[in-house]
């Protein structure tokens, strides 16, 4: 059974203490080597989730200790992965979906050129913006992030995101990014149209 308290009477020199169940109950022995994994030392007021067990002397002890920020973090991780597999699945779906398109002449090959090109520079522009984050430098403005993801550099703009960590993090950022994909996708449905055939033919002479 899993417990969650907070970590009382914490002697570092010694490395144990106690940990005061939530809701109450009895306290139980932390020692620091009970922790499976810890990303800091622990100190009073911690939050932990622990299993008990009793020691010889009959006494309860926390084993199997984490700390739930720690736990948090791990299951926003797993969220994290989860949907970035998925967005690898879709853009290499994507691809496929396009190449086939092209192959069949339903689609000009520069379509695929344009994505392919306008991504990888998307890309190298979202590590030099983590770059210029990191030293203070100048920074690229997120319109033009944006303007990229609009044109055809939404996937490189995806893996820049996932891969560098940059503006991964931000919400409104991200809403934003979606909502160019989605008009992004949204034209290149219309080039399937007569009128999106007639104006791909207009390109092409």
């Amino acid at each position: 059974m899993k417990w969650q308290g907070k970590i009382i009477n914490w002697n570092d020199d010694r490395g144990f203490g106690f940990v005061k169940p939530n809701g109450g109950g009895d306290r139980a022995f932390v020692h620091i080597k009970s922790f499976i994994s810890r990303s800091h030392r622990p100190v009073n007021g911690d939050v932990i989730v622990y299993e008990i067990i009793r020691d010889k002397n009959n006494r309860n002890k926390a084993v199997n200790i984490r700390f739930a920020k720690d736990l948090t973090k791990l299951k926003n991780r797993k969220v994290s992965n989860n949907g970035s597999k998925f967005g690898f699945v879709f853009i290499l779906c994507f691809f496929i979906v396009i190449l086939v398109s092209t192959i069949t002449k339903k689609l000009p090959i520069f379509v695929v050129g344009i994505y392919v090109v306008v991504s990888l520079i998307t890309f190298i522009i979202y590590a030099l913006d983590k770059s210029a984050a990191q030293s203070g430098s100048w920074r690229t403005k997120e319109n033009s992030l944006h303007l990229l993801s609009l044109i055809g550099g939404w996937p490189g703009a995806y893996f820049a995101q996932n891969k560098l960590r940059h503006k991964s993090s931000k919400q409104e950022f991200k809403i934003v990014y979606r909502l160019t994909v989605l008009i992004n996708l949204g034209f290149l449905f219309w080039l399937y149209t007569e009128k999106g055939k007639g104006f791909l033919n207009n390109i092409n002479l």
